[in-house]
C-alpha cells in the first residue's frame, strides 16, 4: 500500500549563506532515500508566530508532519523516516541511532559553536559581537579533536556501520556544512566518506529541490516586472 506523503516544514526563505545547509536538507534527502512521498510547508523566517511554535518550540526548521503527528528535530524526523527500511535495520537500530547521537551530540556540538564563532566573525550585525581570533582558533582545534576521532573510528569503512543508514544521513551533512570552510582539509578518508554520501543520487535529488525552494522564494519576493 502506497504511504501517505509527509509534510516537511522550511523557512519560507532564508539568506544565500545559509541555502545548501538549513537543516530540512536531512528530512529531505531521508525521505528520498526511502522513497517517501513528501510535500513543503513554509514558515516566516524573519517573523515568529505561534503556528511555528506550536510545531516547533524553538522556532526552528525542519519540522515533519505525519499522519496526525508532529516531530521536530532533525534527528528524530531522519530516524522516524527511516523506521521499517533499510536505513534502520532491526539487528542494528542501537548502533544506528548511537551513531546518530554521536553525530548530532558530539560532531556537531564540536562543529556547530565553530560555525558561530565564525558567523559572529563575519556578520556581527546578524549574529551578535565579534569574538577573538583565539576563540575562534580554540573551538577549530576542538573540532579537530572530534575529526580525527571520527576518521580513526571509521578506519576501513565505507559506512559508520557496514551498511549506509540513517546515521550516515546525520554524519555527512554535519561534516558538509564544516567542510565548505575546509575543516577536512586534512582528514582524507572523512573527505571521501563525504564525497561517497553525497554523491548518492537521493541526496542530489534532495539538495536540488532544497536549491529549487529558494529560487522559488526569491521570485516570490521579487516577481518579474511585466514587459
Amino acid at each position: 500500500m502506497a504511504r501517505n506523503p509527509v509534510t516537511i516544514v522550511t523557512f519560507d526563505w532564508v539568506p544565500d549563506f545559509a541555502r545548501g545547509f538549513v537543516r530540512d536538507i536531512r528530512a529531505r534527502w531521508a525521505a528520498e532515500e526511502t522513497g517517501t512521498p513528501y510535500r513543503i510547508e513554509t514558515v516566516p523566517a524573519m517573523q515568529k508566530s505561534d503556528a511555528h511554535r506550536a510545531m516547533q518550540p524553538y522556532q526552528q526548521v525542519p519540522a515533519l508532519k505525519d499522519d496526525g503527528l508532529t516531530l521536530f528535530e532533525s534527528g528524530a524526523i531522519v530516524l522516524h523516516l527511516a523506521e521499517g527500511t533499510a536505513l534502520l535495520p532491526p539487528a542494528r537500530r542501537s548502533e544506528v541511532t548511537q551513531w546518530a547521537i554521536s553525530a548530532l551530540n558530539t560532531v556537531e556540538a564540536a562543529s556547530g559553536m565553530w560555525m558561530q564563532l565564525l558567523l559572529q566573525d563575519r556578520m556581527p550585525d546578524w549574529f551578535g559581537p565579534a569574538p577573538g581570533a583565539d576563540q575562534i582558533a580554540n573551538a577549530r582545534k576542538y573540532v579537530d579533536m572530534r575529526l580525527a576521532a571520527l576518521q580513526q573510528a571509521m578506519a576501513g569503512r565505507d559506512w559508520l556501520l557496514d551498511d549506509f543508514s540513517a546515521a550516515d544521513i546525520l554524519m555527512a551533512d554535519t561534516l558538509r556544512v564544516i567542510d565548505a570552510e575546509g575543516a577536512l582539509a586534512d582528514f582524507p578518508d572523512l573527505k571521501a566518506y563525504l564525497a561517497r554520501a553525497t554523491g548518492r543520487p537521493a541526496f542530489q535529488r534532495a539538495l536540488a529541490a532544497h536549491m529549487a525552494h529558494w529560487s522559488a522564494a526569491d521570485e516570490a519576493r521579487n516577481p518579474p516586472v511585466p514587459a
